[in-house]
């Protein structure tokens, strides 16, 4: 049997799957990452090839997420790509007439419109913390309920606490203000998964014109209140995907065999035992220009396989390639 790898490695979490030829899933992992990111592609290798029966043979592998290139020299991947060709794909694959993406993972938030099938824009967020799974985790945490318990606690309310949802600094001050006030806790967590849906829409979707049907994926889509509250604010059905926390991997996973297929040489995927190797990091300024960038390379056994981290791509593209291409 014939299987394409997928792998996506953010700063929250990491994930790899495994697709078949018929673009059916046939094996996941999602994983913390914990800071490591080469441990956790390698254990995550090691757990899905616990999954997997015998029979598969991996034709391709595609990596994906902030650190793609890292995880494509260490799994040895056929192609590399950035996250929101991956989601979109993924997006398109389980709905195919999807015209809108909402991804919100653990640090970062995406929006992604879809025409017929191409992407025609997107926006990012990487630096407000006010979008991201980070801000329920960490309320959830002050509030102390389980963030699993989250979302249910958001469909008993009945009114909505208006939360300030701007800065997560605001935020928390208005909620222990309303805790403080006699506001009943589920009208507060509905009220706080509204003013994430809130900051979301202002900071991505401005100019942006929203169309059904509208694709939830990433961690954060299995938090009810906050599907419920996207509902709301878009007065739209929200599609959530039954994998919707490994949608990137799964992109990748496709892009994947689209790169290889037709192809006669190998795949260069290093096989489950990359999960053995022994790999070291370091990094350097460099000296280049003003921008004073810190490159970071991996090694094995004193051979340098990659770099990267630069702006303007001295340091990366030819050697991330020799090294993607090339065996250990």
């Amino acid at each position: 049997m014939e299987g394409y790898l997928g792998v996506d490695v953010g700063s929250v979490s990491t994930n790899l799957v495994i697709m078949d030829e018929k673009d059916d899933l046939l094996a996941y992992v999602y994983r913390r990452t914990m800071g490591q990111p080469i441990v956790a592609v390698q254990e995550g290798l090691k757990e899905l090839e616990e999954k997997l029966p015998a029979s598969v043979e991996v034709r391709g592998a595609g990596t994906t997420g902030s650190a793609r290139y890292l995880s494509g020299v260490i799994a040895g991947a056929d192609i590399v790509k950035n996250e929101i060709t991956a989601h979109a794909v993924a997006a398109s694959h389980v709905v195919p007439d999807a015209q809108t993406v909402l991804e919100i993972g653990g640090q970062d938030s995406k929006l992604i419109i879809i025409r017929e099938g191409v992407v025609v824009d997107f926006a990012m967020n990487t630096v407000c913390a006010a979008g991201t799974g980070s801000f329920l985790d960490h309320q959830a945490a002050r509030l102390g309920i389980p963030i699993e318990e989250f979302g249910s606690y958001a469909l008993k309310s009945k009114s909505a606490a208006q939360i300030a949802g701007r800065c997560t600094v605001f935020a928390e001050s208005d909620m222990i203000h309303k805790q403080q006030i006699g506001y009943r806790l589920e009208d507060i967590i509905y009220g706080l998964c509204q003013a994430l849906v809130r900051n979301y829409l202002n900071n991505l979707a401005k100019g942006k014109e929203i169309l059904s049907p509208v694709v939830f994926q990433g961690g954060v889509a299995a938090n009810l209140g906050i599907r419920r509250a996207f509902g709301e604010a878009l007065e739209s059905e929200i599609v959530v995907p039954e994998y919707y926390h490994v949608m990137g991997a799964i992109g990748a996973a496709l892009l994947a065999k689209e790169a290889v297929e037709g192809r006669t040489a190998p795949s260069n995927f290093k096989g489950f035992s990359a999960a053995e190797i022994k790999y070291e990091t370091s990094s350097f300024h460099c000296k280049g220009c003003s921008n004073n960038c810190e490159i970071v390379k991996i090694e094995v056994g004193g051979r340098v396989l990659a770099r990267w981290g630069g702006r303007c791509g001295k340091w990366e593209v030819e050697q991330v390639e020799e090294a993607v291409a090339g065996p250990i």
